[in-house]
């Protein structure tokens, strides 16, 4: 994919286009994906297909997306850790999120 200039790359290239990643999970409100631009070996983002800009802007009106963004997160985490090992969970939050939509990296091995 080309070098994205925006604030939020999941809801302006990744959730338009699915068909063009590597998806590991297809949910009705999550989708996680192998990363396209990889910091370890393993590098899987689950993403909201909805907007929500971060984990500090969830709300109650938001349990049921963040059940089901955290069981796709502990599977994938589970499948990463059984085939590797190990593997980090992770997400950014203020100016430490590049994109400006919730989503959780799952990673493992090496820095890429």
């Amino acid at each position: 994919m080309n070098e994205y200039v925006g604030d939020d790359f999941y809801c302006d290239v990744a959730l338009p286009d699915i068909a063009a990643l590597d998806v590991v999970h297809d949910g009705r409100e999550v989708l996680a994906f192998h990363h396209t631009r990889p910091y370890r070996q393993v590098h899987i983002v689950v993403v909201p297909k909805r907007h929500v800009t971060s984990l500090t802007t969830l709300t109650a009106a938001d349990e049921p997306l963040a059940r089901d963004l955290f069981a796709a997160v502990a599977g994938v985490a589970a499948h990463v850790e059984a085939e590797f090992g190990a593997a980090t969970v992770l997400t950014n939050l203020g100016a430490y999120q590049e994109s400006k939509h919730l989503h959780i990296h799952v990673m493992s091995g090496d820095r890429t």
